[in-house]
This record gives structure tokens, C-alpha cells and sequence, in this order.
């Protein structure tokens, strides 16, 4: 619309468009629990170095739904009593475990514990029986240390609170690398 003076003119022109390109200009405000569950699992889906079959749910200790395993190194009925004291004192202490005593080899309960995001696993061994100490093992870095039975639940208690840190932990308690079979 063109004003000359005080008359109106109105002109109209074709034009011919071959590509509408549009960029949406709306922000979706929407924050659900969803959304939020799914960016926790999306950015802490971790898989291993070298190995693409084995994967892991990097949770922090904080977040994570169960906080701690309870392996049996076997099915050997001597471990038992062990098991549920350690069990007992983690329930106690309110920490969240899981008594994994199916049959298999233990990397693979690791694998499994890993794979659902359970950050410690305490493993009862013949070591425990003789030295009354467990291994406690850390899921991110795969290492491992000898912790005396009795000390074991405040350990994960203040490793899961972060008040002590796996490092700190790994200086402070030997550490373990492999049991010779009896």
C-alpha cells in the first residue's frame, strides 16, 4: 500500500516461491520426570574400553537406586552367615544392596551389577573365612580392596555419601588383585 498525498493505491504482486524454508521459533517449556530420567540414563550409559559388549550405567553413588552388591564368590555354604551380616550392618546403615547368589562366575555377576548402575560390590571369598576381611570392588575402574569385615558397611556408607573418596579409600585399604583357587 503506497499513500501519494491523500489517495491510497493499491498494487498487488505475484511472486513465485520454490522453497519455504522455516525455522520454529518456540521453546517448549516442558521439564517432566521423564525427560530428566532419560538425560541421567542417556549421559551416564557407558561402554568399556576395548570390549563393546560390555557396558555399564555410570551412576553416581548418590543417585543410584541400589548402592551396593553382595556377591558370594561361590555357592559355598560356608559364605552364608557372612552374607547376611554383611547384608544386615549395609540395611542397617540404611545403604540399598543386592545379594547376588546365583550360580556363575563372578565377572559376570560384575557384569551384571555393572549394567544396572550398582556403583560397590562387596565380594565374600575364601579370604573372608580366613582373614575376616571382603573385597570391595569399584565399578568404574574395576579395582579392588581388602576392607576387615567389621569396617565394611561404614565404608560404603561414607564412600556412597561422598564423604570419602575411591582414591582416598584405595590408600587408605590394600588393595586386591586376583585369589588363588582352592
Amino acid at each position: 500500500v503506497a499513500e501519494f498525498g491523500k489517495q491510497w493505491y493499491q498494487r498487488r504482486v505475484r511472486v513465485t516461491e520454490h522453497v519455504r524454508e522455516f525455522v520454529p521459533s518456540v521453546i517448549e517449556p516442558s521439564f517432566g520426570i521423564g525427560r530428566i530420567l532419560y538425560c541421567i540414563l542417556e549421559c551416564n550409559f557407558k561402554v568399556r574400553e576395548n570390549d563393546e559388549k560390555r557396558t555399564w550405567l555410570d551412576l553416581p553413588p548418590l543417585i543410584a537406586p541400589t548402592k551396593c552388591s553382595v556377591l558370594p564368590l561361590s555357592s559355598n555354604d560356608e559364605f552364608n552367615p557372612y552374607v547376611e551380616q554383611i547384608s544386615a550392618n549395609l540395611r542397617k546403615l540404611g545403604i540399598p544392596n543386592k545379594v547376588d547368589d546365583s550360580s556363575g562366575a563372578i565377572g559376570r555377576r560384575y557384569a551384571r551389577t555393572d549394567e544396572i548402575g550398582i556403583p560397590f560390590g562387596i565380594t565374600v571369598d575364601f579370604d573372608t573365612i580366613k582373614l575376616n576381611s571382603v573385597t570391595v570392588r569399584e565399578r568404574n575402574t574395576c579395582t579392588q580392596i581388602r576392607v576387615p569385615l567389621d569396617e565394611v558397611a561404614g565404608v560404603v556408607n561414607q564412600l556412597c555419601s561422598d564423604q570419602l573418596s575411591w582414591a582416598d579409600a584405595s590408600t587408605k585399604y590394600p588393595s586386591f588383585v586376583s585369589q588363588e583357587t582352592i
